[in-house]
């Protein structure tokens, strides 16, 4: 994770110190969309995948954290 946020601070670094709030806030919206669009298309699998391996449950829980921490990364940057 900490290989995105050096990434991300190497792009972000890029603009100008006004635009930076702009450019965080839109790529949040991205990745919450982006998110939202594949648990929408793919959420049968995903129940499915709940419900015959019961061991993917820490594994989503996983996912879905680390998700939350970017998006938070990328609203808390300045």
């Amino acid at each position: 994770m900490s290989e995105i946020q050096n990434l991300y601070l190497t792009f972000l670094s890029n603009f100008p110190a006004t635009l930076r709030p702009i450019i965080s806030l839109g790529l949040a919206l991205l990745v919450v969309y982006s998110v939202f669009k594949v648990i929408k298309k793919d959420f049968v699998y995903i129940i499915a995948l709940v419900i015959l391996l019961p061991a993917s449950v820490p594994i989503l829980k996983s996912v879905w954290e680390g998700v939350i921490a970017f998006v938070k990364f990328l609203l808390n940057t300045k």
